[in-house]
């Protein structure tokens, strides 16, 4: 595995690839537990174009992210985190909608689990789901970066 540091105009983020493939994207001052930063560990290409694909976003350019995706999860997860990749950017949709869409609508805790746990943020965008009352709730970026991706892609 490879994690370079990508600094974003929210901050240091960290992204890890193997085989490919990105596997992992934190925050640096996030609550999660990022992965080691390998600083002379190589520059794979997919890593080079994930920080493209950023940069674009960054600047209002991109939409949509085509990177090869490789988050490890249970069965469970990974059908959450497919979901999270179908809406569409500048929405969102409340973790019960998000239950309702992947069929389990009594998982509404359990999608706010795997949200939580996703190992890719921003590829797969966990920030566009709220609550139901429309409130900003968890983020392992923080709220304060969860607020300014919503705002970010509402104002483009």
């Amino acid at each position: 595995m490879i994690t370079i540091k990508y600094t974003s105009s929210i901050g240091d983020i960290l992204i890890s690839a193997s085989g490919g493939f990105i596997t992992q994207l934190y925050f640096v001052n996030g609550r999660t537990t990022p992965p080691t930063l390998q600083p002379n560990a190589g520059f794979a290409p997919v890593l080079s174009e994930a920080v493209k694909q950023l940069d674009a976003y960054f600047a209002g350019a991109l939409r949509d992210f085509t990177l090869p995706l490789l988050p490890q999860g249970t069965p469970f997860r990974m059908n959450v985190w497919e979901a999270l990749q179908k809406i569409p950017y500048g929405e969102t949709i409340s973790y019960k909608a998000l239950a309702q869409n992947i069929g389990n609508p009594a998982a509404i805790r359990a999608v706010g689990g795997a949200n939580h746990n996703n190992p890719i943020s921003i590829f797969i965008p966990c920030h566009r789901v709220i609550g139901a009352n429309g409130k900003l709730v968890g983020y392992g970026g923080g709220l304060d970066v969860k607020e300014f991706l919503l705002r970010h892609e509402k104002n483009i």
